[in-house]
């Protein structure tokens, strides 16, 4: 009797704190309705573009022919799992994604970091407005104007790197069409590209240390290099840890479009990625539960990734997403 009044009473607890959070989130909404409302358009873009499509992944269990029923015909359970998994095409798809995607996340990662370390240490305003300006724009060229001017600077005829090397060792190299250059190539852009824009959050994380903890440093005795290291790492180590999760749930997800524009079958070697291999098996060639069973699979990857990471960091470092 005692233990049935004392479940009454949690049940009833927990309905009333339910409630009570349910109040306090709608008089929030109420009062700041018009910062709600800007959420409105990105929640309608993902409830369109990236949970409504999910449905679509049905095709993948079902023989899909174009100009047929939207959901396939016949149903025909891991078929295609099993043909891919068969594929080695796509085995050489996903060894090329994985060391691709590990190389990028190595070699790019800490460069930000390091990036946004040294502007915080420059104390001159305007020289510092002039390198972060100049290290964001490169992140607003396009994907496509970024591949042609790699073309351009890399070509065998007319580019600038082949025009030095003729000079000093007499001949050139086709860098774009060598599957060993892919891979250098693809990394040294990206980090080009990206250094800048990745380098902001750092920055505001460093901006939201306490100045009081530089000055008991400074008043320790620590120079500026023990305090980069005992004060301002310790400091953003928290948003280094949430953004390596991120960027280790998205491992899989190289980068499409410059991979598509950057690679021909000369490079496939090195350069073939499961995002390309599913364009090709499955708008190319119209296998289109072929495709829906590859990027499946690729998204359930995805996912043990970044629920792993997330895992080890909470374990680890006390910092996580959830």
């Amino acid at each position: 009797m005692g233990s049935n009044i004392e479940i009454q009473t949690a049940t009833a607890v927990a309905t009333k704190a339910k409630v009570g959070r349910g109040k306090q989130l709608w008089k929030a909404i109420k009062k700041d309705w018009q910062l709600y409302t800007l959420l409105l358009l990105p929640l309608v873009h993902y409830l369109i573009f990236r949970y409504i499509p999910m449905y679509g992944i049905i095709i993948a269990f079902r023989r899909y022919q174009p100009g047929g029923p939207v959901y396939g015909s016949q149903w025909v359970g891991t078929r295609y799992f099993q043909m891919f998994l068969r594929d080695q095409g796509f085995w050489r798809a996903f060894r090329n994604n994985i060391i691709l995607s590990v190389e990028y996340l190595v070699i790019s990662f800490p460069f930000p970091i390091i990036f946004a370390l040294l502007l915080n240490e420059l104390k001159n305003l305007k020289f510092k407005k002039f390198v972060q300006t100049v290290s964001y724009l490169p992140h607003f060229i396009s994907t496509v104007v970024v591949v042609g001017m790699i073309k351009e600077i890399l070509s065998p005829s007319v580019g600038v790197v082949n025009m030095v090397l003729k000079n000093l060792i007499g001949k050139t190299i086709d860098f774009v069409s060598e599957p060993g250059w892919f891979r250098p190539i693809y990394i040294a852009s990206g980090i080009w590209q990206h250094l800048g824009w990745n380098s902001i959050i750092y920055l505001a994380a460093l901006s939201g240390i306490n100045p009081e903890l530089y000055e008991a440093a400074r008043i320790d005795g620590a120079n500026r290099f023990q305090q980069m290291k005992y004060v301002t790492i310790p400091g953003i180590m928290p948003t280094v840890m949430v953004l390596l999760i991120l960027n280790i749930g998205s491992l899989m997800a190289v980068g499409f479009e410059k991979i598509l524009l950057l690679y021909n079958p000369q490079t496939y070697e090195t350069a073939d990625v499961i995002s390309t291999f599913l364009y090709r098996m499955g708008l190319t060639m119209n296998n289109y539960s072929y495709g829906a069973a590859v990027g499946l699979f690729e998204s359930i990857i995805s996912v043990i990734l970044l629920t792993t990471a997330n895992y080890l960091s909470r374990k680890f470092t006390d910092s996580s997403l959830w």
